[in-house]
């Protein structure tokens, strides 16, 4: 059964929860960013001023433009644009969303980053703790991070919820919660976030790619003979007797193992000879 959120205003204290943002950190490896959080939401401590922060800003302001990109090439409107969402049964749960997906309920999530040594699976796994917890407030079964780079560029990944996931996340989260209430300070959980699954969306042109054009030729060359030993393979093991265990001839070696398996071995002609011969 899909759970029942809540949506309230943003204006709750940011305190009084654990929010996607936080999931990151919680499911990191920065210890002191870890004992800040635990400080932060104990009230010990202010929240840190990102106000000076040039990334940080630039991903606000162009939260709408990316908002408004999305919405144009993928053809979705997006809705509940900053809504804060608890979770139903664990209400120190929230999920303050960019948006989410009218057509398929999908989180949407905006982000804004550097193009020096970007990559889609690096930005997925970046993010991967703020979407699944996002996913898991709201019961959603996909997550769209909306991507838009300082080098021009647009890209936009499906994420899917993934259950093992979500509940080391939720375990660690309940861990630091209990350690807000207690005042016993957190451990780092040292949870490895899962290997993105990206789904293919694009079509690149990989023209310019000297390295591309050399594996490309290769691949055109042997193509051929590639088809050539596929099919002799085919026709060898059709040759084989069905109670041969081994077959040799022509430089050529079978073997079939006990579980029915053929596998073939390329001999020294001479090799093969004194073999047939002993």
């Amino acid at each position: 059964m899909i759970p029942t959120v809540c949506l309230e205003s943003k204006r709750s204290p940011r305190r009084s929860f654990i929010g996607g943002s936080d999931a990151r950190i919680i499911m990191g490896d920065d210890e002191a960013a870890l004992a800040r959080l635990w400080k932060e939401k104990r009230g010990e401590t202010e929240p840190e001023d990102l106000s000076s922060s040039l990334i940080v800003q630039l991903g606000t302001v162009t939260e709408q433009l990316n908002r408004a990109w999305y919405e144009r090439n993928a053809g979705h409107l997006v809705t509940d644009v900053q809504r804060r969402v608890f979770h139903a049964v664990h209400r120190w749960m929230a999920a303050t969303l960019d948006g989410r997906i009218e057509a398929t309920g999908a989180v949407f999530e905006a982000k804004f980053m550097l193009p020096w040594n970007f990559s889609e699976e690096g930005a997925a796994e970046k993010h991967m703790a703020q979407l699944q917890h996002n996913m898991w407030v709201t019961a959603a079964r996909t997550a769209v991070l909306s991507i838009i780079t300082g080098g021009g560029k647009w890209v936009q990944i499906t994420i899917p919820a993934d259950p093992l996931y979500q509940h080391l996340l939720l375990t660690a989260e309940k861990k630091f919660w209990r350690c807000v209430r207690t005042g016993e300070p957190p451990q780092l959980f040292g949870v490895e976030p899962p290997r993105p699954r990206i789904e293919a969306v694009r079509t690149v042109d990989m023209s310019g790619s000297n390295a591309w054009a050399e594996f490309a030729s290769l691949f055109r060359l042997t193509r051929p003979a590639a088809l050539d030993h596929d099919r002799a393979r085919a026709e060898l093991k059709a040759l084989l007797p069905e109670d041969a265990k081994e077959a040799l001839g022509h430089g050529v070696k079978a073997k079939r193992s006990k579980s029915g398996a053929i596998s073939f071995e390329v001999l020294d002609l001479e090799t093969g000879r004194a073999a047939l011969q002993h």
